[in-house]
C-alpha cells in the first residue's frame, strides 16, 4: 500500500475541517482529491505531508506514520502546495540545487538530479534566469521540478494548474500523466477535465466527509438512476409517440432534429425507438448514449 489514510480527523473550536476519512491509494496509481471550497482536501495534503499534525486518526506513507515518523514521510514524499512558494531573487538552476541539498544530495549526483528536472519539466530556456522573471506557468513547473528533485516515491499536488492558460494546462496534466507511469500522484483540482484525462480514481469529500470513492468510469456509471439517449431523425417528430417506449421518463428536443430521451438507467430503450422509427417511417440517423458528466456528479454529491 503506498498511501492509506485511517479515520482522519483534523479540527479547529467547533470546526471539523476533515471528520473521519479513510481512503488508500495503491502504488502507481494517479488519485483525483476532488471537492468544493472548504471541503478539506488541503489540510488532507498537510497532514499527509508532515506540515500539520492530525487532531485524530492518522495518515500511513509507504508504512510510515505521520505523526511517529514524520522525517521518513518527508524524504518519500514530494509536495507542491496550492500556493506556489518559491524564491523569487534565486535562478532556477540554483534554486533546484538548494532544495537537492536539503534532502541531501550532493556532488555530481545532485547536478545531474537538477539536469535530469531541468529536463523533464520543460526548462531548459529558462534554467538561466531567476525564478520572479518566469511565467506562471514556468513557475509552476519550477515547483514540480523541486517536489520531484530527490525522486520521492510519492507526489502529492494541490491544485497545480491553477491559474494557467490552457496551453499551460494541457502541458502540465501531460507532466503529470508521465510523472504518473512510476509513482503515487495525489493531486487536487476542481477541473473535471483534468480527472477524466489523467486519474485512474476519484476521492470526493465535502464539508470534511468522504463522499464518493471509485474508479472514474464506476463513478460516472454508478451515481444516477437515469440515463439519457440521443436520439437523432432526417425529420421532426413527435415527442408524446417517444414518451410511450417502456422505461422513459421524458423526452425533450435538442438541436436540430435530435431528441434527448431520458429514461431509467437499466431500460434499454433501442429496439423499441427502432421499432417505432421503422413503423412510422422516420428516418433515424444516430443513436448514443449521453455519458453522465463528472461536473454533474460532482454537484450532486456537493450540493
Amino acid at each position: 500500500m503506498s498511501v492509506e489514510v485511517k479515520h482522519l480527523f483534523k479540527i479547529y473550536g467547533a470546526q471539523h475541517a476533515v471528520d473521519d476519512i479513510s481512503f488508500t491509494v495503491e502504488q502507481g496509481q494517479i488519485l483525483g482529491f476532488l471537492g468544493p471550497n472548504g471541503a478539506g482536501k488541503s489540510t488532507t495534503m498537510k497532514i499527509a505531508t508532515c506540515y500539520l499534525p492530525p487532531s485524530a486518526g492518522t495518515i500511513l506513507v509507504n508504512g510510515h506514520d505521520v505523526v511517529q515518523n514524520p522525517m521518513a514521510v518527508r524524504r518519500i514524499v514530494g509536495y507542491l502546495p496550492e500556493h506556489n512558494p518559491l524564491y523569487l531573487d534565486m535562478y532556477v538552476h540554483e534554486y533546484l540545487a538548494f532544495v537537492a541539498s536539503v534532502y541531501g544530495l550532493k556532488g555530481k549526483f545532485a547536478k545531474a538530479r537538477v539536469q535530469e528536472m531541468v529536463a523533464l519539466c520543460g526548462l531548459e530556456v529558462e534554467q538561466g534566469k531567476k525564478i520572479g522573471a518566469l511565467s506562471k506557468g514556468y513557475r509552476q513547473r519550477v515547483g514540480l521540478a523541486q517536489a520531484l528533485v530527490h525522486d520521492p516515491q510519492v507526489l502529492i499536488l494541490d491544485e497545480p494548474t491553477t491559474g494557467l492558460d490552457p496551453n499551460q494546462i494541457v502541458e502540465i496534466r501531460s507532466l503529470i500523466k508521465r510523472i504518473g507511469q512510476n509513482k503515487t500522484v495525489i493531486f487536487s483540482t476542481h477541473i473535471m477535465q483534468e480527472v477524466a484525462a489523467i486519474c485512474d480514481r476519484v476521492v470526493i469529500i465535502n464539508r470534511g466527509k468522504l463522499v464518493a470513492d471509485s474508479d472514474v468510469a464506476s463513478l460516472q456509471a454508478d451515481q444516477s438512476t437515469e440515463k439519457v439517449t440521443l436520439v437523432e431523425f432526417e425529420q421532426a417528430v413527435e415527442v408524446e409517440v417517444l414518451q410511450t417506449i417502456p422505461g422513459v421518463l421524458r423526452v425533450a428536443p435538442a438541436d436540430g432534429h435530435v431528441y434527448r430521451v431520458t429514461s431509467h438507467r437499466d431500460a434499454d430503450i433501442r429496439s423499441n425507438v427502432f421499432r417505432i422509427a421503422a413503423e412510422r417511417n422516420w428516418p433515424l440517423v444516430g443513436l448514443r448514449q449521453e455519458e453522465n458528466s463528472l461536473e454533474k456528479i460532482f454537484q450532486q454529491l456537493t450540493r
